[in-house]
């Protein structure tokens, strides 16, 4: 029997699955790590946590599955998008890693919109430069850390530099490559001009790999420290979204992926380049040679959730192990109780700023129709439907777009609780498809594994023998109107607030 592995570089920890060639999971493995916000605005991780992580999971894989390592075929990877890895020329870090849902570069980002144009960047990088994105992460350090910015020989993004760590192989994949803000997507290259343009050295870009491609082999360090053995193809892997999109058989148009992790993202397949001209959704490279993806990012989407828990849930995470439950079953457990609507609670999950479709740093976090009547589960209910409602909001981008929707297939947290699949057929008002293994985008990592191997013709062929649908959630019409009314309120809230967000985080500037 032959086998793969994919590993996901999240901002939570790294996954890793174990996987023979029919599909089946022998063995999952998982190791945490900090994130670190020192200050308003930012978010950072330390790429030695990563690895370190990586060694674990691996090596948990090796000794704990009961395979032969020889029979390992190839490995695959995903990963955190956007996240800036710096690297000097002896190939040590730089800094802390300056994550996706970092929002401080909102200034580096304007002076690039400004001085190139909006719809001039939006021809060049499918995209507007958003904070977040890789390019205002290099600004804001040639900027603010003009030492460091100095010893830059090479940049990578979290999985491409943890694939550096295990083949010695310098290369960024094309799907991560699409969300640095200073790649042609159209074109599938650096948009060197762009580039040069702005005084950054195209000497810091790594050659471009596909998802599939094999882009190097593991280096016998690596066999030392885990025993996966030298020599075991390591392919290109994909972006987070792009792996997730794979690991749910979104690869083809009318398919469209709605995925609640830390982040949450709507994503729609298209077969010709296409972009949004206000820039509220994002045009990347899929992992399929010529296909492209149409995706909008909440930032906060599960993030809010877990938030929640930390502060607010800590009896229930303490028993949960007591209980042998998941503590976020148990705060399922507890919105089920509510009512659709919340008993008038409207929640907006803006606790990273915000990016689709708002593109505001400032946005802020809101817990709106609180009464003496409010219980926690309303809270909770609110927090899972104001999510939905931020998911809603690409959508309706996307019907605006003429993008096809024919079916929605949902991933992540929000894939795992009957109350939020539920929630998400009532507001988008169309069915929700779950998958027969649900393992986020290390799921998909395995699949672009199993094509360098080898082992699929195809992605395509891949997706077809690994990928099952299990479930199949209807909306519930006597929802309808009702949540088309809220939906009105969420959006509007916003617009009535974001002055006074942007007012309340200077102040948090002014006095931090």
């Amino acid at each position: 029997m032959r086998y793969l592995i994919g590993l996901d570089i999240g901002t939570s920890g790294v996954k890793g699955l174990l996987v023979d060639e029919e599909g089946n999971l022998i063995y999952s493995s998982f190791k945490g790590y900090p994130l670190y916000t020192p200050y308003p605005l930012w978010s950072e991780q330390d790429p030695r946590d990563w690895w370190d992580a990586t060694i674990y999971v691996l090596s948990d894989i090796v000794r704990n599955s009961f395979i032969n390592a020889r029979d390992i075929k190839g490995i695959g990877l995903s990963g955190q998008m956007h996240s800036l890895v710096s690297l000097d020329k002896d190939y040590n870090i730089i800094r802390p890693a300056m994550l996706w849902c970092d929002q401080r570069t909102k200034k580096e980002c304007d002076y690039v919109m400004d001085k190139i144009g909006f719809e001039k960047v939006i021809d060049i990088i499918s995209n507007p430069v958003l904070p977040g994105f890789t390019l205002g992460k290099i600004l804001w350090i040639r900027e603010n850390e003009p030492k460091n910015y100095e010893r830059i020989y090479k940049i990578l993004l979290p999985k491409d530099y943890i694939r550096f760590k295990m083949t010695e192989s310098l290369n960024m994949e094309i799907t991560d490559a699409a969300g640095t803000a200073f790649f042609s997507v159209k074109e599938h290259k650096w948009a060197k001009e762009f580039l040069k343009t702005l005084d950054i050295p195209i000497d810091f870009l790594p050659p471009v790999c596909k998802s599939y491609e094999i882009c190097g082999k593991t280096v016998s360090s690596l066999e030392e420290l885990t025993g996966i053995k030298q020599g075991t193809p390591v392919v290109g892997g994909g972006a987070d979204n792009a792996c997730g999109a794979i690991g749910g058989g979104i690869i083809k148009e009318g398919r469209v992926l709605s995925s609640i992790g830390s982040s949450g993202v709507m994503l729609a397949p298209i077969t010709a380049h296409k972009v949004d001209p206000r820039g509220r959704l994002h045009t990347f490279n899929h992992s399929m040679d010529d296909i492209w993806y149409l995706m909008g990012v909440e930032l906060s989407a599960g993030m809010s959730l877990s938030w929640f828990r930390k502060e607010n849930a800590p009896i229930e995470t303490a028993l949960s192990g007591f209980l042998k439950r998941n503590p976020y079953d148990i705060l399922s457990d507890e919105a089920s109780i509510s009512s659709p609507g919340s008993n008038g609670v409207v929640f907006l999950p803006y606790l990273s700023g915000e990016r689709t479709p708002h593109k505001d740093p400032y946005a802020k976090g809101l817990f709106f129709g609180i009464s003496l009547l409010t219980k926690r589960g309303d809270l909770i209910r609110s927090i899972m439907e104001g999510v939905v409602f931020g998911l809603r909001d690409s959508l309706e981008i996307m019907k605006n777009l003429d993008v096809p929707i024919n079916e929605i297939r949902a991933i992540g947290g929000g894939a795992k609780s009957k109350v939020w699949k539920q929630i998400q057929a009532d507001i988008f008002q169309k069915e929700i498809k779950t998958m027969e293994k649900d393992e986020g985008p290390a799921y998909g990592a395995v699949i672009l594994a199993g094509v360098g191997a080898g082992i699929f013709a195809s992605i395509e062929e891949g997706v077809e023998k690994f990928v099952k649908i299990k479930e199949v959630i209807e909306p519930q019409d006597k929802y309808m109107a009702l949540y088309n009314d809220y939906y009105e309120i969420y959006k509007k809230l916003y617009d009535n607030l974001k002055g006074l967000f942007k007012d309340i985080g200077k102040l948090n500037e002014k006095y931090q």
